[in-house]
């Protein structure tokens, strides 16, 4: 069975209640929750039937127990979850206004999540990375290593690929957790370079370089796949067979929370290329799943508002997304 790793960071998130941020009461109710791109990406991963661990450093205290027993639920591995005594994970709290458009509060500067690229344990946590088909990350998640914890990381996706590991790079670019864009820059230049499937949107790529066209964007990218999504609900695809357009199917819901409509897409794709589809497939599949999830409230939908299991033909592992 194909396997995904999946590299980042999960917070306690608070969500504003509906209704309460157009009501003009100020603090509001919030309920508690967690999230992080990457995590939800697993755990949609894990939905779609993609066997998937989740690769992060959480505290020893009661909500870290909770992340644990609730990505357990959701049927993410915590195999690769190292644990630090006296620790906490990171907090961000979400604000919505009526188009269901986002703004994100954090909390995280001393994380535990921060410390998994420089512990006793790293060396055999990022050797097991040989063991996937897949290993999946984000900027987000380099964004939280300081430079050498990236070189390590780096380091270690590279030998898994001599070994036929195929490396997914989502760019997901926050501002806020770049000391500044020149060092953004050359991080994603150093994982444009290594990854073999590359997940973008105009969205990150104009706030690296703005006033760029999309056939320039899309040329700093050499990866021998590539899916650009642009601010409209459209992807344009370049991959080893030449080139396409995907359009998602109009909205039938109104949209409610953009949260994670790009993880849930980049979980999606990515279940699909596992599965044996083609890119524009896959593509077709992370624009349903994303025009699903934006339809409800928070990262993560309802298991029983799922979409119905699409079986696709048998893949082999490792080979897959060639």
């Amino acid at each position: 069975m194909a396997s995904v790793a999946c590299i980042g960071e999960c917070m306690v998130e608070l969500r504003q209640a509906q209704g309460r941020q157009s009501a003009g009461q100020g603090g509001g109710l919030y309920s508690r929750g967690f999230g992080g791109d990457t995590l939800n990406t697993a755990v949609y991963l894990a939905r779609l039937e993609v066997k998937v661990d989740y690769f992060t450093a959480l505290g020893d205290d009661a909500l870290s127990e909770e992340m644990v027993a609730a990505w357990a639920a959701e049927g993410v591995g915590t195999r690769r979850v190292l644990r630090l005594p006296g620790k906490l994970p990171g907090l961000y709290m979400i604000q919505t206004d009526a188009k269901g458009e986002r703004q994100f509060f954090h909390w995280r500067d001393s994380a535990a999540a921060r410390r998994l690229m420089d512990l006793p344990e790293t060396d055999e946590i990022l050797n097991s990375l040989m063991s996937y088909d897949i290993i999946y990350l984000s900027a987000i998640t380099l964004s939280i290593y300081d430079a050498a914890g990236r070189e390590r990381l780096f380091g270690a996706i590279k030998r898994a690929r001599l070994l036929g590991t195929r490396f997914v790079f989502d760019t997901n670019f926050r501002a806020r957790g770049w000391p500044d864009r020149d060092v953004a820059r050359e991080v994603f230049t150093a994982a444009f370079a290594t990854a073999d499937i590359v997940l973008t949107s105009t969205e990150d790529l104009l706030a690296l370089y703005p006033g760029e066209s999309h056939a320039d964007l899309m040329a700093r990218i050499p990866s021998p796949e590539l899916v650009f999504r642009l601010t409209e609900p459209v992807s344009l695809l370049r991959f080893s067979g030449g080139t396409s357009e995907v359009r998602a199917e109009p909205m039938t819901k109104p949209v409610v929370d953009t949260t994670a409509a790009g993880d849930s897409f980049a979980a999606a794709y990515i279940a699909a290329r596992l599965a044996g589809s083609d890119p524009v497939e896959a593509a077709r599949a992370g624009h349903r799943l994303a025009s699903l999830v934006i339809c409800y409230p928070g990262a993560i939908i309802p298991g029983y508002a799922m979409p119905p299991k699409k079986r696709h033909r048998p893949a082999t592992s490792r080979q897959a997304t060639k």
